[in-house]
């Protein structure tokens, strides 16, 4: 354990910036950016393409640990370099941010109101690359669409015992039971969820704090009980759709919740930009998104 790493993690100002669009979301974060699908043929230059955003993203230099504490990477770019260095050492030793990797593999269909993660059947091999990696923790994502009590529980079971197995390794998981924003249930879904997360948490202990990426709530300050748990590093914000504008003002009004935002962050940047254009959004942008994660 990096004490130092820990110490930064758990009482640092900042956010988590989330850099981890997977072949699924890939096209969507390309399109945004400007790059149209008939710029690419294959899987490989499709991540070349989002590889070349991420590292204009990291190089910029609004892009450092004075606004963000940490960054969700997709396995490919974990596997590549920034400015000629391993991602992960590019962005703890050049920019004092702690890198996290997506491990999930995606979703199963839907079934009881959620959608559970599929089988990670690699996890352990995954997870000794990370660590070779040196990533700091992982981030897994599941879905909750409506408000039954079985699938929610089966959410955070799945969550919790996956995680188990994470945190055995040092690495920090980042458990995302994350709730559509537009589900009709969506209140009755936080109460659900809450109250499995914080069971589960009085019956268990893992073997390094974890982390939690949840749906801002309905009721502001709601998810407080999760974030004061002593077994529990931090406790951080989707943005779930919501425009940039509308995320952090939601954000700003939940104390102690900080952002791990993808799309919000990234939005209006395009591959024309001037670097001068593109630094200046991508500024203005962080600064925002951190003002929100410190009230």
């Amino acid at each position: 354990m990096d004490s130092a790493q820990f110490e930064r993690m758990g009482t640092g100002h900042g956010f988590i910036a989330a850099l981890d669009q997977s072949g699924g979301s890939t096209p969507g974060a390309l399109k945004r950016y400007g790059i149209a699908d008939d710029r690419y043929g294959q899987d490989g230059e499709m991540f070349d393409l989002v590889h070349a955003m991420r590292e204009r993203i990291v190089m910029s230099p609004s892009f450092s640990g004075e606004h963000i504490l940490g960054s969700i990477l997709f396995e490919q770019t974990m596997d590549r370099t920034f400015d000629g260095m391993p991602a992960g050492d590019f962005l703890w030793e050049r920019k004092t941010i702690l890198p996290f990797l997506k491990v999930d593999r995606g979703l199963r269909e839907e079934a009881d109101g959620v959608r559970l993660m599929k089988p990670i059947d690699d996890l352990d091999g995954l997870l000794a690359r990370a660590k070779a990696a040196r990533m700091f923790g992982t981030k897994m994502r599941s879905l909750i669409q409506g408000a039954g009590p079985a699938g929610i529980t089966a959410i955070v079971a799945q969550q919790f015992d996956i995680g188990h197995r994470i945190a055995a390794t040092g690495l920090v998981p980042i458990l995302e039971p994350e709730i559509d924003i537009h589900s009709p249930d969506k209140s009755e879904c936080e109460r659900i969820l809450i109250e499995e997360i914080l069971r589960r948490l009085h019956e268990e202990t893992f073997e390094v704090p974890i982390m939690f990426k949840l749906t801002p709530p309905s009721i502001d300050d709601f998810y407080r009980p999760v974030i004061e748990h002593p077994n529990v590093l931090r406790v951080v914000a989707l943005s779930g759709g919501y425009t940039r504008a509308d995320a952090v003002a939601i954000l700003a009004r939940n104390h102690g919740l900080i952002a791990s935002f993808s799309r919000a962050l990234t939005e209006g940047l395009t591959e024309t930009m001037t670097p001068e254009e593109f630094d200046a959004l991508l500024a203005e942008s962080i600064r925002a998104i951190y003002d929100a994660s410190v009230t």
